[in-house]
């Protein structure tokens, strides 16, 4: 069926049809397995980025249930952490997208949260109410992702820039 509509619109508007992806890059692959494939390094990347992204979501639900259900002492600040919880959340879940995407971006982004990461892990270790188990979760999880940023492959694997130049409002 989809061969058919395919055919159809390749009569319609005289180009290449949309199923045989030779038409359109007769150079190109012709199936799947000629792609480049991920490696392992980044796949667990990947998850790690993903588990911190997931982390996170939860981390802002629990703090709009606590804004919701109790009274904070000031509503402003509980507003302004729950904002800010969010938006880090949305950008560590764009920093996934990216890395799945292969772009180039990703490592600046992930370096700087693991970074942010690794100060408030530290911050967990010392203090009066310091607490070693969460500054380890933080912190090592961290590390780790900046290395695997900084492996070869992995850098090879998420080199893909944009050719087009940015658009300008």
């Amino acid at each position: 069926m989809l061969a058919y509509w395919g055919s159809q619109i390749k009569d319609f508007h005289g180009g290449p049809s949309v199923t045989d992806p030779r038409e359109i890059d007769p150079d190109g692959p012709t199936d799947r397995s000629a792609t480049p494939r991920r490696g392992a390094l980044v796949w667990l990347l990947v998850l790690l980025l993903a588990a911190e992204t997931a982390l996170l979501a939860v981390a802002s639900a629990y703090l709009l249930i606590e804004l919701l259900t109790v009274q904070p002492d000031s509503y402003a600040s509980a507003t302004a952490i729950l904002v800010l919880t969010v938006l880090a959340t949305v950008w560590l879940g764009a920093i996934v997208v990216g890395t799945l995407r292969g772009k180039a971006w990703i490592r600046g982004a992930a370096i700087v949260w693991q970074v942010l990461q690794v100060a408030v892990g530290v911050g967990s270790l010392q203090g009066a109410t310091a607490n070693a188990s969460v500054g380890v979760w933080l912190i090592v999880p961290a590390v780790l992702v900046v290395v695997l940023l900084l492996v070869p492959s992995v850098v090879a694997a998420t080199s893909q820039r944009d050719d087009s130049p940015p658009a300008v409002f």
